[in-house]
């Protein structure tokens, strides 16, 4: 049975944004589903793009999702480096290869003679083939020029793509492209080649985009004799709007933004999952071990999907659910006391299941916080007593119900929100609910809008409940 290997192999470019880390999702989760191996692997061969620091950001984006690699950069593999800019010498070995097979030449053209074969064709309203104006003789190569792939057959090319069936390119796919450029680096289309035959690639997940340069490759895999890897091309991530694909320039943020705003690593797995694949049911709740058992390349689908944020928040609702307490508080307190534990911690405990059914999200929570929506939970709120009243009623009225309750919660049980509730339920449903719970609830928590005031009185305590309904009728009588 084929021992299966998939890779991701970024650019160290800039951020990691959700049409990079989805491509990243489904190679694990094939190499997981057959136990197989995951390779991550860095294209570092551009260096005027690349961007300091991102190689670590990728790593730290990946592990934020738990999708673990077996092989990556600073390991030690059987076969070298995970980092292209530290495997020059396999690259070049191939190139020499080629060269003796006589399917390399070094490129004898200008710049400026190329831009002017360009613009000749453009003017012609052709298309510009490099190869129509391939040297009829070559020098020797002394790595200093480009070095091009010599097409050893033009044909038409006909594969098979796991995902899109049956697919085929003509003649005018075929060019002499550049395998070595002239500072010796290879170009993408060699070096992921080389890279994916030393590593023992079996399955290359991929975008659309790569379509088209598909007869290249296989061109040059028939120049080296190397055995083909399954090609998987998946579905382009879209816009919300579904007009064109998301990019960077379209808003796409950093995946590590997402983890600042506090969504789950598992929601934010759930969600990329979806975008092109389904898993044959209505189920849509996944586990990422459920996820590797479930998913299959057979289900991946051909069309875009949209990369919809309030999906991805109902996702987050969904999995925020089903947290258990003390994994729902350490994830808050990770992301908004940065782990350490805050002042007043125990109150800290009884506020976090309020805080549950109303914000998925801890950077709600922390907005929350910055505006001071908790504050009444730490410190005793001014209370306007024109606003103690329910409407429809007086401050006498209210000073008549407040002076009950709290006569009644003096000899209360404070241990649940139930026993406190239980002990006012009746008075209050007696006298007018509204007229009796509204001035309990502001003149507890100062505001038009929190939980209801059994919840708060519970929060609070009863030594401080006490004081705050005191605090309040001696507002009325002033």
């Amino acid at each position: 049975m084929e021992h299966v290997v998939t890779r991701f192999a970024p650019s160290p470019t800039g951020f990691m944004h959700i049409g990079s880390v989805r491509t990243a999702l489904f190679a694990f989760l094939w190499a997981r589903k057959n136990k197989g191996t995951f390779i991550l692997r860095i294209e570092d061969t551009d260096k005027e793009r690349e961007v300091a620091g991102s190689v670590a950001h990728i790593q730290e984006s990946l592990s934020w999702l738990n999708l673990t690699w077996d092989y990556g950069p600073q390991m030690s593999t059987p076969f070298g480096s995970c980092i292209q800019s530290e495997r020059l010498p396999t690259y070049h070995a191939a190139a020499r290869e080629l060269i003796a097979k006589g399917y390399a030449y070094p490129d004898p053209y200008s710049a400026e003679e190329i831009d002017g074969f360009r613009r000749a064709a453009q003017a012609n309203k052709e298309v510009f083939l490099f190869r129509k104006h391939r040297p009829k003789t070559f020098s020797e190569w002394d790595g200093k020029r480009p070095l091009r792939f010599l097409v050893p057959e033009i044909k038409r090319y006909e594969w098979h793509d796991e995902v899109r069936g049956d697919l085929s390119a003509g003649e005018e796919a075929l060019d002499d492209f550049i395998l070595i450029k002239g500072d010796g680096y290879p170009t993408y289309n060699f070096a992921h080649i080389i890279d994916d035959m030393h590593m023992g690639v079996t399955h290359v997940m991929r975008g659309d985009e790569f379509i088209s340069s598909t007869p290249k490759f296989l061109s040059l895999y028939d120049a080296l004799g190397i055995k083909r890897p399954k090609l998987v091309t998946l579905p382009p991530i879209l816009r919300e709007d579904k007009t064109k694909k998301l990019g960077k320039r379209d808003g796409a943020k950093d995946l590590l933004e997402y983890r600042k705003e506090g969504f789950l690593p598992a929601a934010m797995i759930n969600f990329l999952a979806f975008i092109g694949w389904h898993p044959g049911s209505d189920r849509e709740l996944f586990t990422l071990p459920e996820l590797i058992e479930a998913f299959d390349i057979s289900t991946i689908q051909t069309h875009g999907g949209s990369a919809n944020e309030e999906k991805l928040l109902w996702f987050q609702h969904q999995h925020v659910k089903h947290l258990s307490d003390s994994e729902y508080k350490a994830a808050v307190m990770q992301s908004v006391f940065s782990g350490k534990e805050p002042e007043n911690e125990e109150r800290w405990n009884t506020i976090l299941p309020l805080v549950r059914e109303r914000a998925a999200l801890s950077s709600t929570f922390t907005a929350e916080i910055d505006a001071g929506e908790y504050a009444y939970f730490f410190t005793a709120p001014e209370i306007d007593i024109t606003l103690l009243p329910n409407k429809n009623s007086t401050l006498e009225v209210c000073r008549t119900h407040l002076k009950k309750i709290l006569e009644i919660l003096s000899s209360s049980d404070f241990s649940s929100v139930d026993s406190i509730k239980s002990a006012a339920w009746d008075y209050a449903s007696q006298e007018g609910r509204g007229d009796v719970l509204w001035p309990l609830r502001y003149s507890l928590s100062g505001k038009k809008q929190s939980p209801d005031p059994f919840t708060i009185a519970h929060v609070l305590g009863k030594e401080e409940t006490l004081a705050r309904i005191t605090g309040a009728l001696n507002q009325i009588h002033a």
